[in-house]
């Protein structure tokens, strides 16, 4: 049974001690040195400000919502999805073995200060096997040896701060620094940002207490409360620090002694056992916080081996606690961190940016679902993000483009693996919202705008076996961009039967990557209820532009009483004749049929019959996915008509932007001799007479063709020269 801490020991303690570390003894007077205590003040506000803002935004959802195990990674799965938290939490778990090594480091540094004949490699790994042993028996037994830890820490700093050093100080107040670097730390010079970037993986670890979420008894009291009190006491004491080092030294001296907090203190072992514990405290965080990231991630499997990283032994996950600390040894092995340290602090940076978007983006859309008792102005929340991105490119550029990179493939990773999440994420909202927002600022002209025209096919579905057919083509014609709304006819099966079948078609759609909705329409009579159809979804934001129905022999009047109905709401027309054998062939080669308007040869009369715009995209969407040839082909009755017939089909290929590629046929002869002269094409695309076609005509064209047709109308909503 797992454990239950409270908000002093599950949050506080460790959030405080991952704060108050290395960088507080070895480089707040450093800071001072080159910047001088107008600007070091500057740099800390700022590196705090961003916590601060972080904190808060994580308090606040903490009291939206039971977060659960995993922390972060739990608080970003469960509002923007499980792709974006699998993305944000592997990076966010690797920071924590690579941070046990880098700690264990400082550790042996400040280990050699006081034994420098002890073997380096020795002490690191005598270090890291205590901790884990430690971190193994129970985190409740790690928290406990944390209060030793913040025992010894609160000795260190009173030995600092009863240090006489800044009484018998002679100099005045140094308020602005020279910048002088520090030639054996490899800074030769640097600026204000250069400092900031040395000073603010100080500030890091304020999710050492959210990490425990899964095991705290009040998630929601204590993860606010503790937080905040170990960053505010935490800031409080960096500046009192950085004000005590610039009284007790001259600025040339703070520059040139990393360790000078150490030597000006009233009794400098104290010091030195506060970094010593310090570093271990932050390491034995990282062993016992990593461990329940992976635990959680597993949980969802979206880590290799997931299931036995879940497990857990009395409360602990054992095999997740085993294998950070394998791969913390590995990290320790590797013996020179430093190249790679800062893609440590992008991962912490991206992970809080993260979690103020969700604020950001939560509280600004006014969602229903986010009621946190502790609400935030939107200001906040904006400042941390913008804070945060602006620190990831002036800390270290290249690794942040690097963390941005890896986030961004691992994102994409799990995206085309459509990992399934528990379906309680806020993403649909979230997306709704959005929506509703963009519908909101849309005109009625922008909205019939050409140039933004895509497919939104309307699909009347009586029986949902006789649309197998048809599915590969309705998929073709709508990648990627386009959409299906499947219309259910309740007139051969009951309603409340048609509807699970829908939702599983609709599913398929989906699957396939095309944006697909449904609805069922109980009505008598086939017309009447897709004319009913029709003219309901003219009401809707996304309304259809095309309806797409099967011609069939047996329904051709029926057919021909849906074409005025479809254009009086201004919809496209698309009556696909399959042909009886061949069906869709191969899925390659497309003849587009076209013929000159009533007044002659040129372009502009063509486009003004109705049909003209639809064959040119079907034509074009298709080839594009196919990859096949294209053939654009008009029929003439005289060979003296050639040369006009040529000339009308080349301006068309340039009016329509055709790929070069696309090969123009004129053929002599009726039209019926026209389709058995033509190359013998998957799919030929004709258009369709606006009054009173000729279905049954069109019904025996496959057989002619020697493959399946396509018969459009325009809707006057779209632009194949747009």
């Amino acid at each position: 049974m797992k454990s239950r801490y409270n908000t002093f020991t599950g949050v506080f303690t460790p959030t405080l001690l991952s704060i108050l570390g290395v960088i507080l003894y070895l480089r707040v007077g450093w800071v001072v040195g080159n910047a001088g205590l107008f600007w070091a003040m500057g740099i800390l506000l700022l590196a705090c400000g961003i916590t601060v803002c972080t904190g808060l935004c994580l308090s606040s959802i903490a009291t939206n919502t039971r977060i659960g195990d995993g922390g972060p990674y739990a608080i970003l799965n469960k509002s923007l999805g499980i792709e974006v938290g699998g993305s944000i939490g592997i990076p966010l778990y690797l920071t924590r073995p690579l941070g046990v090594a880098m700690y264990v480091f400082g550790f042996r540094e400040g280990w050699n200060y006081l034994f420098p004949e002890h073997n380096a490699l020795v002490v690191d790994l005598a270090v890291l096997m205590v901790l884990f042993a430690v971190a193994f028996r129970s985190a409740g037994f790690a928290f406990k040896a944390q209060y030793v830890t913040m025992a010894i820490i609160g000795l260190a700093l009173v030995s600092i701060f009863m240090s006489p050093a800044p009484q018998i100080a002679e100099h005045g107040v140094q308020w602005v620094g020279e910048y002088r670097g520090d030639p054996d730390q490899g800074f030769e010079g640097t600026d204000f940002w250069g400092v900031f970037a040395v000073f603010f993986p100080g500030v890091t670890g304020i999710l050492s207490g959210a990490n425990m979420s899964g095991e705290l008894k009040n998630p929601r009291r204590a993860i606010p409360v503790g937080t905040l009190a170990a960053i505010g006491i935490s800031s409080l004491i960096y500046v009192a620090v950085a004000i005590w080092c610039e009284r007790a030294g001259t600025l040339k001296e703070l520059t040139e002694n990393t360790n000078f907090l150490i030597e000006k203190s009233y009794f400098p072992p104290l010091v030195i056992a506060g970094l010593l514990a310090s570093t271990a405290s932050a390491a034995l965080a990282g062993l016992v916080s990593g461990p329940r990231i992976l635990m959680a991630m597993g949980q969802k499997r979206i880590v290799p081996f997931g299931k036995q990283l879940a497990q857990t032994a009395g409360g602990e996950p054992r095999a997740a606690i085993v294998f950070t600390a394998l791969l913390s040894l590995g990290c320790v092995m590797f013996r020179d961190l430093n190249a790679i340290a800062p893609l440590v602090t992008m991962f912490f940076l991206i992970t809080y940016a993260m979690i103020n978007v969700v604020v950001l983006i939560e509280g600004g859309l006014g969602l229903v679902s986010f009621r946190p008792t502790f609400r935030l102005p939107l200001v906040v929340p904006a400042l941390g993000v913008s804070g945060c991105l602006f620190s990831m490119f002036i800390v270290a550029p290249t690794f942040g483009i690097v963390a941005t990179g890896l986030v961004g493939l691992l994102y994409f990773t799990y995206r085309s693996r459509r990992i399934e999440g528990d379906g309680d994420d806020v993403r649909s909202s979230l997306f709704v919202a959005f929506a509703e927002w963009a519908a909101s600022k849309v005109t009625e002209e922008d909205h019939d705008n050409v140039r933004a025209w895509k497919p939104s096919l309307l699909v009347p579905v009586e029986d949902v076996e006789e649309l197998r057919g048809e599915f590969d083509l309705l998929v073709d014609i709508a990648t990627p961009e386009g959409s299906v709304k499947l219309l259910g006819l309740a007139t051969r099966w009951p309603a409340e039967e048609l509807r699970p079948r829908l939702r599983k078609l609709a599913n398929a759609f989906r699957r396939e990557a095309i944006d697909t909705t449904w609805s069922a329409i109980a009505l008598p009579g086939y017309v009447h209820a897709v004319g009913v159809g029709l003219m309901a979804l003219q009401g809707t934001f996304f309304r259809p532009n095309v309806l797409v129905v099967k011609l069939t022999e047996e329904r051709l009047d029926e057919h021909l009483e849906l074409i005025p109905l479809a254009q009086d709401c201004e919809v496209g027309v698309l009556l696909y004749a399959a042909h009886p054998t061949a069906g869709l062939g191969q899925r390659r080669n497309v003849n587009l049929w076209v013929r000159p308007g009533r007044d002659g040869w040129a372009a502009e009369h063509a486009f003004e019959s109705g049909n003209l715009n639809l064959i040119l995209l079907m034509g074009f969407r298709l080839q594009r996915l196919w990859g096949g040839e294209l053939n654009l082909a008009t029929a003439i009755h005289d060979e003296a008509d050639r040369a006009r017939a040529e000339a009308f089909l080349a301006e068309l290929g340039e009016l329509a932007r055709l790929p070069p590629s696309v090969k123009r046929r004129v053929v002599v002869g009726s039209f019926d001799e026209a389709l058995d002269k033509a190359p013998v094409a998957d799919l030929s695309i004709l258009g369709l007479q606006r009054d009173t076609p000729n279905l049954a005509w069109c019904a025996e064209v496959p057989l002619k063709a020697r493959g399946s047709c396509l018969y459009v109308l325009d809707s006057g909503r779209e632009s194949a020269r747009a």
